[in-house]
């Protein structure tokens, strides 16, 4: 047997232990996250009205998921949570936040959903409702809200780096921290990114409740009023950091007086300050390979179960079960939405070979429109007027077609999720729409577009896609994986919103 050698452990040198010195501090001294505070009205799947409840309920994911940030959100606690969503939350601390001449209850409670800490402000008086918004008090509420997120950040020894507000609910907030808060030292070092989701929808009161009902010294009226009243989203605009809209598109279109519902002058003053980011959809929920409100499942590569989903539909509203194209629309009926289009040329429209399915509430005018258009037309219309999340899938999954001839248009979501159903958009070309739908005359075309604000160009592009179903199947299919390969993912959003706070920081 050959003699076993011993091996003797050489001794490090000098140079080997400062390098491993420096690993180990390496190591130790890794650069905390920035924090990211978002302060929203809306937030789903806690609670839900709109586009604005999707936005806050991905974009903070995908932040979160690029590993910079530690991005948190602040919603109200509305009395509509779901049971089991309400289960999972826990209280952390209750304070008093003054408002004005009032000292009042505030509690915070949180929960942790896809790694995203969620805080819920709790007092009941100001939001143990039926509904979110459209109380007389709806100033003195969202005052409350935007008090109680700047007092819960000492409490909770979380002061954000950059707080992000959404629409006139929270436009408070970055006017509070130059007025009220400026000369406390823990939020001498915030920011913030004030986001416009519509401008229409601006926080307008008598000038008389500023310092009764807001707390805010007469000193500072010049930073809300507008106009002859208190302007709340002007306030935000003149007193954040940064202001951004919801797509690059609506950013320039809110600079002109037809789209700025007034505010044109105060958004051209700040316009270097002004950027317009394109939202993104939550992929994952809106996924036709897995949506389980579906009747079957089907993906972009095998496309064949979608015609399951249409038969299924069709059946369920009584309507034929042939090969016709469907035409959906899932809607808020307003007049901005485009629904005076279709008004015009609705019997025009339904002289087509197709069906047409509808889905929305809004203006009584509206919803009576496509009521008796629906009792006219039997076998080929119906109007859903409710909201309807379980049904608005199955729409998306039956139709061929998506029709969002909008006058005007922030961003929208639902030509994304549209597409992302294989259901192509026909839209008009504004704000959002021009940003996430290209024609099918264009490379790279998802869709089919027309760009005047008129009921017979609207209707020329409608029978031009029917006849493009019925005519052209092989060309239609194409067209529709082109949209169904869409990319509305939140990833190159997130990616843009992260240079935004990182030149605030």
């Amino acid at each position: 047997m050959a003699q076993e050698v011993k091996k003797t452990k050489k001794a490090p040198t000098a140079k080997a232990k400062t390098a491993k010195k420096e690993s180990i501090l390496s190591e130790m001294t890794i650069t905390p996250k920035k924090r990211i505070l978002v302060a929203a009205s809306e937030c789903a799947p806690f609670f839900q009205t709109g586009g604005l409840a999707d936005v806050i309920g991905s974009l903070p994911i995908a932040l979160q998921a690029q590993g910079e940030y530690d991005v948190r959100v602040v919603c109200p606690l509305y009395q509509g949570m779901k049971s089991e969503l309400r289960e999972t939350l826990t209280f952390v601390e209750s304070f008093n936040v003054p408002l004005s001449w009032r000292n009042l209850y505030c509690g915070i409670f949180k929960t942790v959903k896809d790694g995203v800490v969620y805080y819920f402000i709790d007092n009941e008086y100001y939001f143990k409702r039926g509904g979110f918004y459209g109380y007389y008090d709806d100033g003195e509420r969202f005052a409350f809200f935007a008090k109680a997120i700047l007092e819960m950040m000492p409490h909770l020894d979380f002061i954000p780096d950059v707080l992000h507000c959404n629409d006139w609910q929270t436009a408070l907030c970055p006017v509070y921290l130059k007025t009220n808060y400026g000369a406390r030292p823990e939020f001498g070092n915030i920011k913030t990114v004030f986001t416009i989701h519509n401008i229409e929808y601006q926080g307008k009161y008598d000038d008389s409740i500023m310092e009764d009902v807001f707390g805010i010294d007469k000193s500072y009226t010049e930073m809300l009023d507008y106009d002859g009243c208190i302007n709340l989203m002007k306030g935000a605009i003149v007193t954040a950091d940064r202001v951004s809209t919801v797509s690059p598109t609506y950013a320039n279109e809110i600079c002109d007086r037809y789209f700025a519902h007034g505010l044109e002058h105060i958004v051209k003053e700040n316009a270097y300050k002004l950027s317009g980011i394109l939202n993104g959809i939550n992929v994952v929920s809106y996924n036709p390979e897995t949506d389980p409100a579906l009747f079957a499942n089907y993906s972009v590569c095998a496309q064949e179960n979608k015609a399951i989903c249409k038969a299924e539909l069709q059946k369920m509203l009584n309507l034929p079960v042939k090969n016709v194209p469907m035409i959906g629309l899932i809607t808020r009926l307003a007049a901005h939405k485009g629904i005076d289009l279709i008004k015009c040329v609705g019997e025009e429209i339904m002289q087509e070979d197709l069906q047409f399915v509808l889905l929305g509430t809004g203006e009584r005018e509206y919803e009576a429109f496509f009521t008796d258009l629906a009792s006219k037309y039997p076998g080929k219309m119906v109007a859903i007027t409710a909201f309807n999340q379980d049904m608005a899938r199955k729409i998306y999954s039956a139709s061929d077609l998506y029709l969002m001839p909008s006058k005007s248009e922030p961003c929208g979501l639902s030509q994304m999720i549209a597409c992302r159903y294989g259901s192509v958009p026909i839209v008009r070309e504004t704000g959002g729409l021009y940003d996430s739908i290209q024609p099918f005359t264009e490379k790279g075309g998802n869709g089919y577009t027309f760009a005047r604000y008129n009921a017979h160009d609207m209707l020329y592009v409608i029978k031009m896609a029917v006849n493009e179903y019925k005519e052209n199947p092989e060309i239609f299919k194409e067209h529709r994986t082109a949209a169904m390969s869409s990319d509305f993912s939140w990833g190159r959003s997130a990616t843009t919103y992260a240079d935004l706070y990182r030149s605030l920081i």
